[in-house]
């Protein structure tokens, strides 16, 4: 199934996997531009994190919701530098262990864990549905946040359950890392330059809108969106893209989502039409 993709040139913002989504995509042939969009550090106080662990190993939680993968890979980063690798892997092994989506399930089998459960849909949404089928009266809860996003409403309905929620924020972002990047893809989008951009989380979404905004450039992007496909991995983006009043235009089929059949779905779209680089020669 090699050269699916050949000749097609993909923009891609994603940061925390980039280089295995451009790996995927170039073995498929693609002429991949990639635009990181955001950094990603430790949480800048650490003792927080440190506390939410010896926490969780002093008396482990009954139930642990983790948001994201990366997540997970950044407490146990805090958890080797403070020498408690083994109990803290003990104690998350006697809890519940709930997934948004597929990549914090992946990190947990990174451990040697399971997730016991994981969500339909990779939101909050999804992950306040799944555990409102659940009885959480006086559980104690730790639950994994990420960077810009509010929390408010999923802590407020698993509390609103009769459970006790104990949050970390184990990184952040920085959000002004990449500015430059950002406008570069989007003069490409609005020169015709991109046969597809590929979304895979939400905040790339805020992102590309907040630097347009910012840097006086917004028309310019929707332009640029306008002409250039917009590829996105699941609902999550989807719904950012619609509140935008933006479109999908590629989605993978059978709500798989995650990379492998978001690259599938492209090449099955863009195969319907040349490669823009070949319409330009």
């Amino acid at each position: 199934m090699a050269d699916r993709l050949n000749g097609y040139r993909i923009l891609i913002l994603e940061t925390r996997e980039e280089a295995q989504f451009s790996r995927l995509l170039t073995e498929q042939g693609a002429d991949v531009l990639q635009c990181p969009m955001f950094t990603i550090h430790d949480a800048p106080d650490p003792a927080p994190v440190e506390a939410w662990i010896r926490r969780c190993i002093e008396k482990p939680f009954d139930d642990v919701v983790l948001m994201t993968g990366e997540g997970l890979r950044r407490l146990m980063k805090v958890v080797r530098r403070i020498g408690v690798e083994q109990e803290f892997i003990a104690s998350l092994g006697k809890a519940r262990k709930f997934a948004r989506g597929p990549k914090p399930g992946k990190a947990l089998r990174e451990i040697g864990l399971e997730p016991q459960m994981t969500t339909e849909k990779p939101t909050s949404e999804g992950v306040a549905e799944m555990l409102s089928r659940l009885d959480l009266r006086a559980h104690r809860l730790g639950l994994q946040l990420y960077p810009d996003k509010d929390h408010s409403v999923l802590i407020g309905a698993i509390k609103a359950q009769g459970a006790e929620v104990d949050t970390v924020l184990p990184y952040v972002y920085d959000a002004q890392a990449a500015d430059a990047n950002i406008l570069t893809a989007i003069d490409e989008m609005a020169a015709g330059r991109i046969d597809a951009i590929a979304l895979t989380n939400l905040g790339q979404v805020r992102r590309l809108i907040e630097v347009a905004r910012t840097r006086g450039c917004e028309d310019r992007l929707r332009e640029g969106l306008e002409r250039t496909p917009i590829a996105s991995v699941g609902p999550a983006v989807s719904d950012e893209l619609k509140s935008h009043g933006l479109r999908t235009d590629i989605y993978p089929a059978d709500d798989a989502f995650f990379m492998r059949p978001l690259i599938s779905a492209m090449a099955a779209e863009l195969s319907k039409k040349p490669p823009r680089a070949a319409a330009r020669s």
